[in-house]
């Protein structure tokens, strides 16, 4: 039993991760290309106080954006607005505080910006966590499902008819999740979403991952079946050097820095695919997709199963407390 669910889930993670790395190692990342002007246009980057949340919301400053940077760490993020005004003499950036491991501060945070009255043209949802300890969120949920995938879940319905509004054809709102390759190694517990039975952080994330592929799909299916002008797509970006890494067991942390230092993407260049996703004009309209490295590709097997995506969907509906569409 143990074997099966602790040690199966960590080799096919770590089997995933080598396959990316030797990807990375014969192809260099992707150049972004030259990405029109996003004056007007009003972007939310979960996580945007560092790593490639930071980078993606700096790139779309500069692109003339206005760009609301949601975080659970005030002081860093005001410390973060005030570097990219520094940086940065285009668009517009602000911080304000949201901890999505707790559905009542993800719906203060919706309601409070409703509020406002802005409209909304992109969604990034690029917040998680990695292979951190056995624990669970204000609410009950183990953490990695809760924090990836399911405080991006209701923060996305809850602003959904504001990303409705704010899109036309021809100028689509768009949502970005952030997943990873470690989805091919995710397998969805149905009836123990919190890995109970036998902890294993590395199939927690890996489930967490490929939930928000799940999402993606079945969240693009409704919208294109209702006629709304936003797109959803879920994008990879490579291994990258970024704190997640942090929580790695320390035999894995002493072999990853050497390899890192050479193989992984750096911050920028791993954010460069959720900017593509969010600002280019080849991505107009494009929905429903998994983009790695700049393309289209293939995501698991898994992420394409119809029945499974419904499953999910009611199930995240009904832990969140919302009424299923």
């Amino acid at each position: 039993m143990w074997l099966l669910s602790v040690l199966l889930p960590l080799l096919k993670l770590y089997l995933c991760g080598v396959k990316v790395l030797l990807y990375q190692a014969f192809n260099r990342s992707f150049t972004l290309p030259v990405l029109p002007r996003q004056d007007g246009r009003v972007a939310m980057v979960t996580g945007g106080t560092r790593g490639m949340g930071y980078e993606t919301a700096k790139h779309l400053v500069k692109l003339g954006m206005h760009v609301v940077i949601a975080g659970n760490k005030r002081d860093e993020g005001a410390a973060v607005v005030q570097r990219i005004q520094e940086e940065v003499t285009q668009g517009k950036v602000e911080f304000v505080f949201v901890d999505l491991t707790s559905l009542k501060s993800v719906r203060q945070f919706a309601q409070t910006f409703q509020n406002r009255g802005l409209p909304l043209h992109v969604l990034v949802n690029n917040a998680g966590t990695m292979m951190v300890p056995e624990g669970q969120t204000e609410d009950g949920f183990e953490i990695h499902f809760g924090l990836n995938y399911l405080g991006h879940f209701l923060l996305t319905n809850l602003l959904l008819d504001t990303l409705k509004r704010s899109g036309r054809p021809g100028r689509c709102s768009r949502i970005v999740n952030m997943s990873s390759a470690t989805h091919y190694a995710g397998e969805m517990h149905m009836d123990d979403l919190n890995r109970g039975i036998c902890y294993s952080s590395h199939g927690a994330y890996a489930q967490s991952k490929l939930a928000l592929v799940l999402f993606t799909y079945h969240l693009q299916e409704q919208l294109t079946a209702g006629g709304f002008p936003v797109t959803v797509s879920a994008v990879d970006p490579g291994m990258v050097d970024t704190a997640l890494y942090d929580n790695l067991w320390s035999i894995a942390q002493a072999l990853k820095k050497p390899v890192a230092k050479i193989l992984f993407r750096t911050p920028a260049e791993g954010a460069s695919i959720s900017v593509y996703a969010s600002a280019a004009s080849e991505m107009e309209g494009v929905g429903g997709c998994y983009l790695y490295n700049g393309h289209r590709k293939q995501s698991s097997d898994t992420s394409y199963d119809s029945d499974l995506q419904a499953e999910l969907w009611k199930k995240s509906c009904e832990l969140v407390g919302l009424q299923e569409a």
